[in-house]
């Protein structure tokens, strides 16, 4: 699976984790040059709280667009380590 934004790959694997019809990369699986930390936090109620990437990509950025849970609950626990990814960043084969 590769996860493309801005016509870059930005993230690819052959283990994905799908939860919620998103897929889980993992996190040795990004091109770290395009991830920018966040201070954005969101919680999900089963999963935990969960930490943010933004993107940049040929000087465009894509704020908040990958999500991570830096400690998971006992129910997510497949996706410990996994990079998710959503506002316009694709999911293909």
């Amino acid at each position: 699976m590769k996860a493309i934004w801005n016509n870059t790959v930005i993230a690819e694997s052959d283990h994905t984790v799908v939860v919620e019809n998103n897929h889980y990369f993992p996190a040795e699986s990004i091109n770290k040059e395009y991830f920018k930390s966040s201070n954005t936090n969101t919680t999900c109620p089963w999963k935990g709280k969960a930490s943010y990437y933004s993107l940049e990509v040929d000087g465009k950025e894509n704020k908040d667009a990958a999500w991570y849970y830096p400690e998971v609950s006992e129910l997510a626990k497949t996706i410990k380590g996994h990079i998710a990814f959503w506002k316009g960043v694709t999911i293909e084969k």
